[in-house]
């Protein structure tokens, strides 16, 4: 031992792509507070400086349609990839995701791990379950039924093929639904808050019965980091609350709590078809990721 040289704790380098979408942000914000370096990365550097957390990052801009074929230096070799990225949403069925956001996306984290990276945590989603109903647990054949989730579900395999030739560590967490600060204003919840916030007399929506899997993205971020720092479970995860409730159970949780009135116009909008009835997510690998590093 040297005497006079105080030992330094190594901070994990963690990289995060679109850091200022809705996921994101609280993302950056929990990594943050958990006291790690934190690498953020959006297009947009201007839309960047307008988050709290732009002064406590390095921050550097990206773009996955770019020609850099060496992004891990580019990055200052982070130890930990949480990919958020992805464009084109919320059109869930729009081409986009198959002919381009799948090729881009696949070509930045396969470059990113053919570098260097030993670690890399992408966001799924439960879409590509597909039309099955009840509980899903990560097990379930996937059937992917919207260009989105085919997508998705592609670049997941294309990674898992990545691994049989290159060692690294891979977790996949399949979100279910979010709500909270900075979700897109076209969304149910942000309307039918807009419509409570405005005193309209009458609020349009589906006829309310399908049961789906909600949290609020401040906790969702709190269970990326947490997944993405454990050693337990690697692979397909899925992330979030176990619990279904009915969309028109949430509605009214939401009128009772903000104390006002509202018309429910149920079954102004049809059922959407690329979603089932009744779907949440079984919990069980999720819970032992949660239990401890």
């Amino acid at each position: 031992m040297i005497i006079g040289i105080k030992e330094v704790k190594y901070k994990m380098k963690v990289l995060v792509t679109g850091s200022t979408g809705f996921i994101g942000n609280h993302v950056v914000l929990e990594l943050i507070r958990q006291g790690l370096e934190v690498i953020a990365t959006s297009k947009d550097e201007k839309k960047a400086k307008d988050y709290e957390w732009y002064s406590k990052v390095r921050y550097l801009p990206y773009d996955l349609n770019g020609t850099n074929s060496n992004y891990f230096e580019y990055f200052h070799k982070p130890d930990l990839l949480l990919h958020l990225a992805w464009e084109g949403l919320p059109h869930y069925e729009a081409l986009q995701h198959l002919e381009e956001n799948l090729f881009s996306n696949y070509r930045f984290t396969s470059a990113m791990i053919r570098n260097g990276l030993k670690k890399i945590v992408v966001t799924g989603t439960c879409l590509e379950y597909g039309l099955q109903n009840g509980p899903l647990n990560e097990d379930l054949e996937t059937k992917p039924v919207t260009s989105y989730a085919l997508a998705k579900d592609t670049l997941r395999k294309f990674l898992e093929q990545l691994q049989t030739k290159i060692n690294f560590d891979l977790k996949w967490l399949r979100l279910f639904y979010l709500y909270g600060k900075g979700q897109n204003p076209d969304s149910i919840i942000p309307q039918l808050e807009k419509t409570l916030d405005t005193g309209e007399a009458s609020f349009n929506m589906s006829g309310g019965e399908q049961l789906r899997d909600y949290l609020p993205v401040e906790t969702v971020a709190e269970y990326i980091v947490h997944i993405a720092l454990q050693k337990r479970i690697t692979g397909v995860i899925n992330c979030c609350s176990g619990t279904p409730i009915s969309i028109i159970n949430l509605i009214n949780n939401i009128i009772e709590k903000k104390r006002k009135k509202v018309n429910l116009n149920l079954g102004y909008y049809p059922y959407l078809d690329y979603e089932p009835m009744a779907f949440w997510g079984d919990t069980r690998k999720l819970s032992i990721a949660l239990g401890g590093k």
